[in-house]
């Protein structure tokens, strides 16, 4: 059995498999939109891999990033009965500021995320961590948006 860690916050999309023992064992990459390449990447998966959990970046980012990534996972987490686990964007790029709207960015002190004005803000991709541990990620899957959407 194997864990599926996806980032689907915007483009691009990363998906990491991993062994039993937390250990990536590959990893994919697309520069597509969320909802026209999850359902490809995962056809592919679900064809070569059992998978034990579903991990996924619940936020913040791109606000339709966040609600395709979850409503494809948690409708494969049900309709295959895989555990949906969530975790924040932060964890994938070493707590960085993550790009809200304008000059206003979404940081994180201690467990606290808010949103900033930043002129020169240092960022940083998004990366596949080489190990995980799931224990590490929370069962609360529900995705978080950080600020009201702007028309």
């Amino acid at each position: 059995m194997h864990d599926a860690l996806i980032i689907a916050l915007g483009s691009p999309v990363y998906v990491g498999i991993y062994d039993e023992k937390g250990q990536l064992i590959e990893s994919m990459k697309n520069d597509g939109m969320g909802s026209d390449v999850l359902p490809l990447i995962f056809e592919d998966v679900l064809k070569r891999y059992s998978l034990k959990h579903l991990i996924y970046a619940n936020g913040p980012g791109s606000f339709m990033g966040i609600k395709v990534a979850y409503l494809f996972l948690k409708t494969l987490s049900i309709v295959r009965n895989i555990p949906l686990l969530a975790i924040d964007g932060f964890f994938f790029n070493e707590n960085h500021p993550i790009k809200a709207v304008g000059k206003l960015y979404f940081v994180k002190n201690s467990n606290t995320i808010g949103v900033e004005p930043l002129d020169n803000p240092v960022l940083q991709g998004f990366e596949l961590p080489q190990t995980i541990d799931v224990k590490n990620f929370n069962t609360d899957s529900a995705p978080y948006y950080g600020i009201d959407a702007v028309g």
